[in-house]
């Protein structure tokens, strides 16, 4: 007998080669955005799938120069945010405005961000964020922006209190964002932490009683991304600073958010311009919440301790890059942010908008208030409408 099926050819055989599917003309054109190994790669994914039989081999090519023309270099997936939370973390926080999108595509390439053009010598790096910084917020003597929130602070008490004591209130140790707990980034710095009064209740006396030679600095925490409500008490920045005063011992206030003035919007949300006017010697804050810009962190304060988180070596290793000082930047330095133009929208049109929405989808239109989102102002509802 004659085995017929054993003369017939195994179509994986006609799957086409790798080195005819690296030399097509979707390949040629793919050059220009992906890395040679990336289109390897995506080519030898499809001639697999062709092997299990997913894909006809007659179809490998088609689909090879189709995905290779919808692939892009960065795996980031551009979305809608339709959640009702303005800062959202897993959604990148905030929005970039249009003028720092453009101020990123010019530090894109060969910027000035170390050189002084009207002498051609080294000039200060990120000069135009400080002024910026600065402008924005008179009540600062002088700024320096590191790479993010955590790292202002890390820098801040790593400084002052290395090897010495950090006072804190055990109501404001908290956790943030993916499990880092504040206790352990201020250990991570050698300071130790001393903590004093209760979860829901600190006074002024236990600040003063926790004070001795070891003090490094004193510590007031913004508690961002929860409240506590009740038989509670706590000591505003002003007491504070009188009493860190009276001992020569820095006073730093972490705000979290990045508010650098007063939003009515948010009353019970600190911004730095209140909080150094009432006597904090450093302020430390976030650029990607709040403020509506990059991620980074912000130092705001007296100039000789900022200066002195400055000639630090730790500063060297969180320091921000040049696409981080040119967005922030045109953050601070231009119109208002996207977070803040959604923060304060006409509810009116947003239920235009969702009306609109609904009758696309067969959707229904209900009241629903809105977040702030990023560890900013918890338990202030934004009026607006869902579908």
């Amino acid at each position: 007998m004659v085995d017929h099926a054993a003369g017939q050819q195994d179509p994986r055989r006609t799957i086409p080669r790798t080195d005819a599917l690296l030399a097509s003309a979707a390949a040629v054109s793919a050059r220009a955005r992906l890395a040679e190994h990336t289109i390897a790669g995506l080519i030898r994914a499809v001639q697999e799938r062709a092997r299990r039989g997913e894909v006809p081999p007659e179809q490998v090519a088609g689909t090879v120069a189709a995905e290779l023309a919808a692939a892009r270099a960065s795996t980031q997936t551009p979305v809608l945010n339709a959640t009702g939370v303005v800062v959202h973390t897993n959604l990148g926080r905030a929005p970039l405005s249009a003028a720092a999108v453009e101020a990123l595509v010019d530090a894109a390439g060969y910027v000035d961000v170390e050189l002084d053009l009207s002498s051609g010598t080294r000039g200060a790096r990120g000069a135009g964020a400080r002024a910026a910084l600065l402008a924005a917020c008179p009540a600062a003597e002088d700024t320096l922006v590191v790479n993010n929130g955590a790292a202002a602070l890390v820098l801040a008490t790593t400084v002052l209190a290395a090897g010495r004591e950090v006072i804190v209130s055990r109501g404001e140790l908290i956790e943030i964002g993916a499990g880092f707990r504040l206790p352990d980034l201020i250990a991570s710095t050698g300071a130790r932490l001393r903590e004093v009064g209760t979860t829901n209740r600190t006074h002024l006396r236990d600040y003063a009683e926790a004070i001795g030679p070891d003090t490094g600095c004193l510590l007031k925490v913004h508690p961002s991304n929860f409240r506590i409500d009740g038989f509670t008490a706590g000591v505003e920045v002003a007491e504070l600073a009188e009493l860190a005063g009276a001992h020569s011992i820095p006073l730093v206030a972490d705000l979290g958010s990045g508010l650098l003035a007063l939003d009515p919007l948010l009353p019970d949300e600190p911004d730095a311009a209140t909080v150094l006017a009432a006597g904090a010697d450093l302020v430390t804050a976030s650029g990607d919440k709040l403020l509506g810009g990059p991620q980074a962190g912000i130092v705001l304060g007296r100039g000789e301790p900022v200066r002195a988180l400055a000639r630090h070596p730790l500063a060297r290793a969180v320091r921000a890059d040049k696409l981080t000082l040119a967005a922030l930047e045109a953050t601070v330095a231009g119109p208002d942010s996207p977070v803040t133009v959604f923060l304060h929208a006409d509810p009116h049109r947003l239920q235009e908008r969702a009306q609109a929405l609904a009758e696309a989808t067969g959707g229904q239109v209900v009241a629903h208030d809105g977040r702030v989102g990023g560890g900013g102002a918890p338990g202030v509802p934004l009026p607006g409408w869902a579908v």
